[in-house]
């Protein structure tokens, strides 16, 4: 699959081929946040794949929200009863890993036992209209866009960004942004509301702004992103992702 962006066509094929990796892996950008397991596995394979180098600068600044939902007659009632289902997200991404912690809580080996992922399905209204004859994991708006046309949620979780970055961009620069983000943090925690419309213009007509629910946004500042998080999240989460 492809994406034309203001200047440049990005193609995927691989976990690296999303539009900020490929952009980054050309040069045009220094630094960029994904969901944290992803820029992990990005950060570990970009030297045996040939790719430029990164590492994880800092925690992100915004998390978003994943949720599991089904069809409202569904026969799924608790995310346990998930257990050796296929997957229906994206892979090597927050969807992807939020679904493997998420479904069921299970012990982590169990958690990386279910069937095989089923491809991509990145479309949001797509996967909520999929959600209406099986399991979907969804993230916002498309949550509120699930919970408007009824579907069940099982349980829902935020996935942590990192800030990834290259070796040429300095620790100045970094604090800079940093505290712009922190900025804008709070900003945004005040009140979100004026940031809605970028949302609801997603979702296409589907959702009005009073349908979407602001409680689920949660932004942090930038943290600084420990050793110990790092060897936990790749001990912990190694098997299956």
């Amino acid at each position: 699959m492809a994406q034309v962006t203001t200047s440049h066509f990005v193609k995927f094929d691989s976990v690296f081929d999303r539009p900020l990796d490929s952009v980054y892996n050309e040069g045009c950008i220094d630094q960029y946040r994904m969901c944290e397991w992803g820029i992990m596995k990005r950060a570990v394979e970009a030297n045996t794949q040939g790719l430029r180098g990164r590492k994880i600068v800092a925690l992100g600044a915004s998390m978003s929200k994943f949720a599991i939902v089904v069809a409202r007659r569904s026969k799924y009632y608790e995310p346990e009863m998930l257990k050796n289902q296929p997957d229906r997200g994206d892979a090597n991404n927050g969807s992807d890993f939020t679904t493997l912690e998420n479904d069921g809580r299970l012990p982590r080996a169990g958690a990386h036992s279910r069937g095989p992922t089923q491809g991509r399905c990145s479309s949001g209204s797509r996967r909520c209209a999929t959600a209406r004859s099986r399991r979907q994991s969804v993230m916002e708006p498309w949550i509120s866009v699930a919970q408007k046309w009824g579907l069940r949620i099982l349980i829902e979780s935020h996935s942590t960004r990192s800030e990834a970055a290259g070796d040429d961009l300095d620790g100045a620069t970094l604090k800079k942004m940093f505290s712009a983000q922190a900025r804008a943090v709070e900003l945004i925690e005040k009140d979100p509301t004026p940031f809605v419309h970028y949302f609801i213009r997603e979702t296409g007509g589907l959702l009005k702004p009073e349908e979407f629910q602001t409680w689920r946004l949660l932004h942090a500042a930038p943290q600084p992103y420990t050793h110990e998080r790092g060897k936990y999240l790749q001990t912990g989460r190694s098997n299956g992702t």
